[in-house]
């Protein structure tokens, strides 16, 4: 929106050309969001805490979670109002890929929203019944993919990029329709599942949208993707705008969201915030490094199948309680430095991510 707005001014102005930086549009959209996010947070807050939105606790959970019913939850929504204002006001909305992306958040947030909102307010403990819950979430995935597919211009918009090989591709064909979907609903539940804890997920969030930034950024210059060995994605570049929306309102959140937290994300946030990182992935075809990236999120997930696949198969647990988060709680840890820890480990994974930039 001020794109079109400093285009036209630049005709009057010289200086109103600097708004044409992708840079400079980056880094505005990252202190857009981070000040909407710090300025309406506390109004927010206390209009969740009137209404009475306020989390629920298991109670077979730690009992130090019991300390925490009625904190107020779905303050998800308060990220994405920042991601999508700050979006509009500083990426190019001409661009097929903001939009896609920005549709997917809002879905997978309305999805969310819903599941929330039944638990929350209605006092229905089920939520959105998990059926419907991933049917919508598989539409949506689904939808996107073939979106993607249907629009590609050239075959490395479609192949399998392999991290540490320099010329080795794996050409996916409609496979990327799959792939595509399953890396967007994936990534989307990994996250919800991680945000157990204050502040958990939402910075390991904001550090892999910040380095999909980098990887957007290179994409989308013919130059450094060919001097990179990773594809050219014309337009891709603009993803770096969202990028930035989103690791600014994170941060902004996580003001409020760190221990001992003022506000949940709830579904609304966790779910909309991991379809974003996987549709984005998708993109600028970065589906592997995602994975590696986002390591806490797939440990996270893997920990809750494992559990339920033993006890099932064998009517014991692996762990003391599943996501794996709550099993150091169980085993004493305190919920700062189960947080604190999981931070690092994506601190660690997400330059071991970037690594592979150069080391193919």
């Amino acid at each position: 929106m001020l794109l079109w707005l400093t285009q036209w001014l630049s005709e009057f102005a010289s200086g109103f050309a600097v708004f044409q930086y992708l840079t400079l549009r980056a880094i505005l959209g990252v202190l857009t969001a981070l000040a909407i996010s710090l300025l309406l947070g506390p109004g927010f807050i206390k209009k969740l805490r009137y209404h009475q939105i306020g989390q629920a606790i298991r109670t077979d959970g730690p009992q130090s979670h019991l300390s925490k019913a009625g904190t107020p939850t779905m303050g998800g929504a308060l990220i994405l109002v920042a991601i999508v204002v700050s979006t509009l006001l500083w990426a190019d909305l001409s661009n097929f890929y903001v939009w896609i992306v920005l549709l997917v958040t809002g879905v997978f947030g309305a999805v969310g929203w819903v599941d929330d909102y039944r638990k929350v307010v209605e006092k229905d403990s089920r939520g959105l019944p998990a059926r419907w819950k991933y049917f919508w979430q598989s539409a949506a995935g689904l939808t996107a993919a073939i979106a993607l597919y249907a629009t590609t211009d050239s075959p490395a918009e479609t192949q399998l990029i392999i991290p540490f090989f320099k010329d080795f591709y794996l050409e996916l064909g409609l496979g990327f329709i799959v792939l595509a979907y399953l890396v967007i609903v994936g990534s989307s539940n990994a996250v919800n599942l991680t945000d157990g804890l204050d502040g958990l997920a939402i910075l390991p969030t904001v550090l892999v949208a910040g380095a999909l930034a980098i990887f957007a950024y290179v994409s989308g210059h013919a130059h450094f993707a060919d001097y990179l060995h990773i594809p050219y994605i014309p337009g891709s570049g603009e993803l770096v705008v969202i990028c930035g929306a989103m690791v600014g309102a994170g941060l902004g959140f996580l003001w409020f969201n760190t221990y001992p937290a003022q506000v949940f994300m709830g579904d609304v946030g966790a779910l909309a915030l991991g379809a974003a990182l996987g549709i984005m992935a998708v993109i600028i075809r970065q589906e592997i490094v995602l994975f590696i990236m986002g390591g806490v999120f797939v440990m996270e997930t893997l920990s809750v199948i494992l559990q339920v696949a033993s006890f099932k198969l064998t009517g014991k647990r692996i762990f003391r309680m599943a996501p794996i988060h709550h099993h150091f709680e169980l085993k004493g840890w305190p919920e700062p430095k189960v947080i604190v820890r999981f931070w690092i480990i994506t601190v660690i994974l997400v330059l071991f991510g970037l690594a592979t930039l150069k080391l193919r």
